[in-house]
């Protein structure tokens, strides 16, 4: 089940927040919880074991390690190595197993056939969220949860559960035993919801649609003019996709009385690359700084340790997006320009905002080719056209015609990925705003709904990682 369906806003979520208003609060989580599951199983009923099965692993975790601090260190300390090894165990199964066996199968006299299991979705989000209580328990910096009911609904939260955002269960622990819902806070989310669907729906779906046309052109096909296009247009696809979902996530959470923190802040108006990766799915990059990158180490042991550290947590960063190579390519792409950041370029940039900016901007669209390519050779012919060496040639009657069609949605995407139009809304006067926001947010709502009722299945770009 998708936020951005008729299914969804009509049906499931008016069910589901009547029901919870109605019953008294100590019933609330139980009933999320429920809802959760449903929502999860929607599509592929059976994965709710999985779902199950990782709640319970780690509830139990959580429990003995709680149990042995802080006298009995070591016993803990063997309870989240284990929890640890078996979570990722099981993300490997289901998310790499297939393309590890492949892999080795090119390999002459080894021939282990691939499974096919279908990926569950949104395994990466929820098993580092889980993971995440256990070593919070270990470390001293979130209590244990005795409750399963309110563990499994931390879990299996349905607004971030998909694609995020990433949420520890320390910033949420208050939360789920109490909470206070209020008639300002319910209408934020629903706020936050709309702008969110229409980031998707009015947006992302369709500069998606230029991405379509070129994203497997031939050599000879694609032109200079035509692959630049093309890289913009997922550039801008992926952000309001990816951005719109967490805005509707947050928005849901908040429907429901839960505050996530904030997932995107403007990456496009970034300078640097090391300032991109702050902006951009923020709770990924905090995870993998507080559970891989520091527990390495960090900045503490010098330049050439920092590097190996970085490394690796691009590494890491680039597979946990999807059992292809081209990720981790992508992943030790990004490792590059922080190396050089890092060492020189990062204070040299600092001082020349402008070329900052370009260089951040050129890095960014040409990383998200890269990421959306499956195989190395289509990247290949993007970046030659991109950068000149291409067969097409500069440009082509084909690329003035998608121009003309797709240029306003392109400069409508470019101006809305900049806090430029918030800013501008919030110099009106109060009066104005206060009329201006709900016809706005009313005619978002009506025209993303139309265009939902003439559409077919569309997805988050997130929804298979």
């Amino acid at each position: 089940m998708v936020f951005s369906s008729i299914l969804f806003m009509f049906i499931y979520l008016p069910i589901v927040l009547a029901v919870y208003y109605i019953v008294p609060a100590r019933w609330r989580n139980l009933w999320l919880f429920i809802v959760n599951l449903v929502f999860y199983g929607w599509g592929e009923p059976v994965y709710i074991l999985l779902m199950i099965f990782s709640i319970c692993l780690n509830y139990v975790s959580g429990l003995l390690i709680g149990r042995y601090l802080p006298a009995r260190r070591k016993k803990a300390k063997g309870v989240l190595i284990l929890n640890t090894v078996l979570n990722l165990a099981l993300l490997f199964f289901f998310k790499y197993f297939d393309l590890v066996a492949e892999t080795l199968s090119m390999i002459p006299g080894v021939d282990i056939p691939a499974l096919g299991l279908t990926l569950p979705i949104g395994i990466s989000f929820y098993t580092f969220q889980t993971m995440s209580y256990p070593i919070d328990v270990y470390r001293g910096d979130g209590h244990v949860q005795k409750n399963f009911i309110k563990f499994g609904t931390f879990v299996a939260l349905f607004p971030q559960l998909i694609a995020g955002p990433i949420v520890r269960y320390k910033d949420i622990a208050q939360q789920l035993d109490e909470r206070h819902e209020s008639a300002d806070q319910f209408a934020a989310g629903v706020e936050r919801f709309v702008v969110g669907l229409g980031k998707k729906v009015l947006i992302a779906n369709n500069v998606g649609m230029l991405w379509d046309v070129y994203a497997n052109a031939a050599p000879g096909q694609l032109t200079f003019v035509g692959a630049w296009m093309a890289a913009m247009a997922f550039s801008l696809q992926i952000y309001f996709d990816f951005s719109g979902y967490s805005d509707m996530a947050i928005g849901l959470g908040r429907m429901l009385g839960f505050t996530f923190l904030e997932n995107f802040n403007y990456p496009y108006i970034s300078r640097s690359v090391t300032e991109f990766w702050r902006r951009w799915h923020i709770s990924l990059g905090t995870w993998f700084r507080d559970y891989v990158y520091f527990p390495l180490g960090g900045n503490r042991k010098g330049l050439p340790r920092q590097l190996l550290n970085l490394l690796i947590v691009w590494a890491l960063t680039g597979i946990w997006h999807g059992a292809s190579w081209t990720f981790l390519f992508w992943g030790l792409y990004y490792a590059f320009f922080l190396f050089l950041e890092k060492m020189f370029l990062l204070k040299w940039l600092q001082k020349h905002a402008v070329v900052g900016h370009i260089y951040t901007l050129l890095v960014a669209v040409s990383g998200w080719v890269i990421f959306q390519q499956t195989s190395v050779s289509q990247t290949a012919v993007f970046f030659r056209a991109m950068y000149g060496f291409g067969q097409g040639g500069f440009c082509c009657g084909q690329d003035l015609y998608y121009l003309a069609g797709f240029g306003t949605m392109l400069l409508i995407a470019c101006v809305s990925c900049l806090p430029l139009g918030r800013d501008l809304f919030n110099r009106l006067p109060q009066k104005v705003r206060t009329v201006a926001a709900p016809v706005l947010l009313l005619a978002v709502l009506v025209i993303s709904t139309a265009y939902l009722v003439d559409s077919t299945y569309n997805p988050f770009l997130y929804f298979r990682f």
